[in-house]
């Protein structure tokens, strides 16, 4: 077998620690849980003790997505979705009363606590200005010829986009987007990676996968676009149904998120590096 180079490990390492961040969630769910119990939705534990892990691993998935996110559609693709996962984390979910132990929420039915609120503008202003400076920093060097607009303009294109919204919402109407930033950036994110695993079951500009890595792209795919749904039509009632439907569900797509990039580092274990190909 001949020596991995370090692009090989590089990627190797960076699928391996996405895949990774889906670990941390659910271990630090589960050791708040043993205090807490078991909530309403994976997003509640923002409210407990699993909060510091549960923003980092989010914080890092924006990280490897943008290293990761390749060439064409699929770095389209990717990219937006490295936009959306530190809304998820640091514009918190609604809570109902009582649904957290010691989290007040002067409200009949699920709303934002106030005493996060704090919290959140700290954590959405921070994502601005850093958001902000990294189109710039993309468009010097784009200026120096060392990014090419060509490949990246649709990305950052989006970044744009979703950072001019995020910045509005915030300016004008920042109750609406604590409200529902949460609910939007977890359908947005989990959307797009619907798209991504098609996108890898039927490239096309490059050779498609073998039969069984196609079959679990699609699987994914289509596991993705029924968690959704359910999540969509299941949140309003989250807190009435009598299992944790919700977090069920939520726990399967993150399964699922892990799953691809599992199986994209099995898939690609001898990939050369894309620039040498």
């Amino acid at each position: 077998m001949a020596p991995s180079t370090s692009p090989q490990r590089t990627y190797r390492y960076l699928r391996l620690a996405v895949a990774g961040t889906v670990v941390v969630i659910f271990v630090s769910m589960a050791i708040a849980a043993m205090s807490v119990g078991w909530l309403t939705t994976v997003s509640d534990y923002f409210y407990t003790p699993a909060r510091n892990a549960f923003v980092g691993a989010l914080i890092a998935v924006a990280v490897g997505l943008l290293a990761l996110s390749g060439r064409g559609l699929e770095r389209a693709l990717l990219d937006a979705a490295a936009l959306f996962a530190p809304l998820i984390a640091l514009i918190p979910t609604t809570l109902a009363p009582g649904s957290v132990p010691g989290v007040d929420v002067p409200c009949a039915g699920r709303c934002f606590p106030p005493a996060y609120e704090a919290d959140a503008a700290n954590g959405v202003l921070t994502y601005l200005v850093v958001g902000i400076l990294t189109v710039l920093i993309a468009l010097f060097l784009a200026a120096l010829r060392q990014v090419s607009l060509a490949t990246a303009g649709w990305s950052l294109i989006v970044a744009v986009v979703v950072l001019a919204a995020v910045g509005a919402m915030w300016l004008f109407a920042p109750d609406l987007l604590l409200a529902q930033g949460h609910f939007v950036a977890t359908i947005a994110f989990f959307a797009l990676f619907a798209l991504v695993a098609l996108r890898n079951a039927f490239p096309r500009r490059t050779a498609p996968p073998r039969r069984p890595f196609r079959a679990v792209y699609v699987g994914i795919a289509v596991g993705l676009a029924a968690v959704l749904i359910a999540y969509v039509v299941l949140l309003p009632r989250a807190d009435e149904l009598d299992a944790p439907i919700v977090l069920i569900a939520e726990a399967v797509a993150l399964v699922l998120f892990a799953a691809f990039w599992v199986t994209q580092c099995i898939e690609k274990w001898n990939d050369l590096d894309p620039s040498l190909v």
